[in-house]
């Protein structure tokens, strides 16, 4: 609403005295409007003003004098290249990206970890295929794969170590019964080096998967923790990384989120003309999957309504909280409940009134912290350069001491040349007889410091006698 004081200024110089007759061209409304409210010129925008500035823009280089067609193309140019330099640098998805990346990871992790498991499934399986049916899971199977390795040399021993990786003893138990009567092949100890070595790598990725997964939760609940409260992190990790980024996600209506994940079936429904898809990605929430049949379509639409929501308020809040999708969450349940049973749920207004109030106090006491631990990181800093402060001034304090006490024994050091001097001066032989020598020992001039000292023995004497006699 307020005009750049460039923009300003060059619009005082630019135009005449009398703007009363004035109108100006200006490409955009709202900078016409700013215009007027500022200055009380009129600003003309439209098609004849578009035309006008392409046709500038088109013959710039011949209205303006020295410059050339090449160097317009290669300002030009430098021009895109730093608004794509800022663009990249200040990117307001940056946060999304991690997710992004993280819930694409977690999908191809779970295709290669099921690809990897029923290679070993069939590699182990000809020495005791009667295991899979014991142990049907991808990871658990690998880890009980490892750990028996020959069939033939499982013993009563080893059934503590089997109890640990199944978590069953009854499993336990069984495993070691089938594998005295097994019917599976002799196997060499070098095939039994390398299953047990692409069993450990099998092992490894799902426990990385684990790891991945945690982050994700981690990340989601910084990012969109009312999302996350409503429809699971996977599953909003998954509608983020769909919709290319959080912002675009909370741009999106509800109708759209409720396909979203679908559209090669709504495209195929569109041309064939027959029923749309009632549900994309959120299908996979739990609140489809227990609603009866007929019900599915509305659950689904009423969820992609709070999706929506929820994705809004984490978007463009500025301290987001869980509060929103836990009462999000809670209108879902109710809506569910209300299908069954008939039990009206309760109205919108007022849960929205109750989720501001707590957002309200969630929000002042996180702010309490982050000051809180702004003082505690002031105090901190305040101390270290205090402690600079003082470890710096140390040094200076013993370089003066030094320097005092290099001073006094200077002074003891001249007092004592001082002595010895006079007694040398008397001790010298006369100086030669060579005229000219002693005139240019005359012409050099003595330092001062010898020259308090050279003085005739009378003298001293003579101030001797007063020092005793004082």
């Amino acid at each position: 609403g307020v005009l750049h004081e460039d923009l300003r200024l060059l619009l005082d110089t630019a135009l005449p005295p009398k703007r009363k007759k004035v109108v100006l061209g200006v490409g955009d409304a709202k900078m016409g409007a700013a215009v007027l409210e500022e200055l009380g010129v009129q600003c003309q925008t439209g098609g004849v003003v578009a035309e006008l500035m392409r046709g500038i823009r088109l013959h710039f280089p011949a209205l303006v004098r020295g410059l050339t067609a090449q160097s317009a193309a290669k300002a030009q140019l430098g021009l895109g290249h730093s608004y794509s330099r800022a663009k990249v640098k200040f990117n307001v998805h940056r946060v999304d990206n991690m997710i992004i990346q993280s819930i694409s990871l977690l999908d191809q992790l779970d295709k290669d970890i099921n690809t990897f498991s029923m290679r070993v499934r069939e590699w182990y399986g000809y020495h005791f295929p009667e295991l899979i049916k014991i142990v049907p899971e991808n990871a658990m199977y690998c880890r009980v794969a490892k750990f028996i390795g020959n069939r033939r040399e499982l013993s009563e021993e080893s059934l503590e170590g089997l109890e640990e990786i199944v978590m069953d003893s009854a499993k336990a138990q069984a495993i070691l019964e089938a594998s005295r009567s097994s019917m599976g092949m002799d196997i060499s100890p070098l095939d039994l080096i390398n299953i047990e070595s692409f069993s450990s790598r099998v092992i490894s990725l799902s426990d990385y998967r684990k790891g991945l997964q945690e982050y994700l939760r981690s990340k989601m609940s910084q990012v969109a923790p009312s999302l996350s409260a409503l429809i699971g992190e996977v599953v909003g990790a998954r509608l983020i990384s769909h919709a290319g980024s959080l912002t675009n996600l909370a741009k999106y209506p509800a109708s759209t989120v409720q396909i979203l994940g679908a559209e090669k079936a709504l495209f195929r429904a569109l041309k064939t003309r027959g029923n749309t898809p009632k549900y994309g990605l959120i299908f996979h929430s739990t609140f489809i999957g227990r609603a009866a049949a007929k019900n599915k379509g509305r659950i689904s639409r009423y969820l992609a309504n709070k999706c929506t929501i929820a994705s809004r308020i984490d978007c463009f809040s500025e301290v987001p909280t869980s509060v929103f999708g836990d009462k999000l969450r809670e209108q879902v349940e109710e809506r569910l409940a209300f299908y069954e049973t008939g039990e009206p749920p309760r109205k919108n207004l007022e849960v929205m009134k109750e989720a501001v109030v707590e957002a309200n106090e969630v929000v002042a006491e996180v702010k309490r912290r982050q000051e809180k631990k702004e003082k505690k990181r002031k105090k901190r800093e305040k101390r270290r350069l205090e402690a600079l402060a003082a470890a710096a001034e140390e040094p200076a304090e013993n370089s003066v001491m030094e320097t005092e006490e290099n001073d006094v024994g200077a002074k003891k050091k001249k007092k004592k040349k001082k002595q010895q001097q006079p007694e040398e001066s008397e001790a010298e032989p006369e100086p030669e007889e060579n005229g000219v020598e002693e005139e240019e020992e005359e012409e050099e001039p003595l330092p001062k410091k010898k020259r308090k000292v050279m003085v005739e023995p009378e003298q001293q004497e003579e101030e001797k006698k007063k020092k005793k006699k004082k």
